[in-house]
């Protein structure tokens, strides 16, 4: 069963009274900053302020017949206002509420997507200090290479949310912007003033030129790095996946007390949370694709882009919420299998130190070409026969025997000395924070 969403302020921002919430305070502030300029009578902003409400159930029956969501939902508020509500939305076209709407919707989503983050980096950093000289193979193609740790691995993962952080910081900063500049963004019946004001109020800045809408770059950055957050959270659970398979096991999901993992099988205990996470991650992708194909409108606006924007910008704010909700758990939770990870480390026999044997041979004077000779012809020989181990080969190996004394192969695998500088790489990341 999916886990119940546990912050509800998330889709709160996207359901229909927030969004109509929004457009009433910017139309109030707009005709309070035309009162401030003497425009309207402050009496009748008075009246506007005491009356002005809206009923979502009446909004949408009214857009039935108008065909049109702004339309209907000033006719509501008029139905409450009265003769006063001829100042509300004067001079001001829909996308000055809907593009100011939905930037302040993006900046407070945002905000909420950034608590996420930095959840998820502190159980990151907390894993990969607890993890740091838990020794792993290291894999490249999916083959042994050499010798980590897991805390290098959380220790990336960090390094990498760090970078979302300011990716989605600045994505924040940028679409925190908003509009009241009339039919095609000239100003022609409202003083840039008034749009100054209600973006003070509303905790935006003032596009610094607008057409008929805020200009969907802005949009398409955002949506862009919602999608690579995905992508990291994507990669994490990618690797979670692989230490999980049954053959691996050097870490895996917590399995819950009456968590049932098959209909069918009942010894499965599958990485369900990970799993889910790369599927949802596809869908941030292809959203952002229709947010890049939002941004060429036609001349001043087309609303090619409205009907798109609508379930792609509150579902990827919605996802990604529930995704670093979940990961942040994975990773506290995360189960750890230090003696699989020395189990699997061994399974290759000692493959894992050719290059340090290769590398104390060049040391030796000979060429990287006949080194690297020397130590492949007995990698191969351990690959090929189960029963024997490099160290062993290269003891046996006439050739390695006339530089290297017995001494300096043992050296050679030695784990500590492969990961002497776990600590510098700490200090450059983990410890730097």
């Amino acid at each position: 069963m999916i886990e119940r969403y546990t912050l509800p302020e998330m889709g709160k921002i996207w359901q229909d009274e927030f969004k109509f919430s929004t457009w009433l305070k910017i139309e109030i502030l707009a005709c309070e900053a035309r009162a401030e300029l003497g425009e309207i009578p402050k009496k009748d902003v008075d009246t506007i302020k005491a009356k002005a409400k809206f009923d979502v159930k009446r909004i949408l029956e009214i857009e039935e017949t108008t065909k049109h969501d702004v339309i209907a939902f000033l006719t509501n508020v008029a139905e409450y206002v009265g003769p006063a509500s001829r100042h509300i939305h004067y001079g001001m076209t829909s996308s000055d509420i809907l593009d100011t709407t939905l930037s302040y919707q993006m900046k407070t989503a945002g905000e909420l997507l950034l608590e996420r983050l930095f959840e998820l980096k502190d159980a990151l950093k907390k894993r990969a200090v607890e993890h740091k000289q838990t020794i792993c193979v290291g894999r490249s193609h999916g083959i042994h290479a050499e010798p980590t740790t897991m805390g290098l691995k959380f220790a990336l993962w960090f390094e990498e949310v760090k970078r979302d952080i300011k990716r989605l910081e600045n994505a924040i900063d940028n679409i925190s912007v908003g509009q009241i500049s009339g039919a095609v963004g000239t100003f022609e019946h409202l003083s840039p003033k008034i749009e100054e004001f209600v973006c003070n109020k509303m905790g935006l800045k003032p596009a610094s030129i607008s057409t008929q809408i805020i200009q969907r770059d802005r949009h398409a950055e955002y949506m862009t790095t919602l999608a690579l957050i995905g992508s990291t959270l994507e990669k994490i659970a990618v690797e979670i996946r692989h230490l999980q398979r049954t053959e691996v096991l050097e870490a895996e999901e917590y399995f819950s007390k009456g968590q049932k993992g098959s209909s069918a099988m009942p010894h499965k205990r599958n990485p369900i949370v990970s799993e889910r996470i790369v599927g949802l991650a596809r869908v941030l992708r292809s959203n952002s694709i229709t947010s890049l194909e939002n941004v060429a409108l036609w001349h001043e606006r087309d609303i090619s882009h409205s009907s798109a924007e609508r379930i792609t910008i509150p579902d990827s704010c919605i996802a990604l919420d529930y995704m670093l909700n979940m990961m942040a758990k994975l990773i506290n939770n995360l189960i750890i299998y230090p003696e699989n990870m020395i189990k699997n480390l061994n399974i290759t026999r000692g493959l894992i130190f050719s290059q340090t044997v290769l590398l104390k041979l060049i040391n030796k004077g000979i060429t990287r070409e006949d080194a690297y000779k020397i130590v492949q012809n007995a990698a191969m020989k351990v690959w090929e026969d189960k029963n024997r181990n490099l160290k062993e080969e290269l003891l046996k190996s006439d050739e390695v025997k006339e530089y290297l004394s017995n001494k300096e192969i043992d050296e050679a695998f030695d784990y500590n000395k492969m990961l002497s500088n776990v600590d510098y790489i700490f200090n450059r990341t983990i410890y730097a924070d």
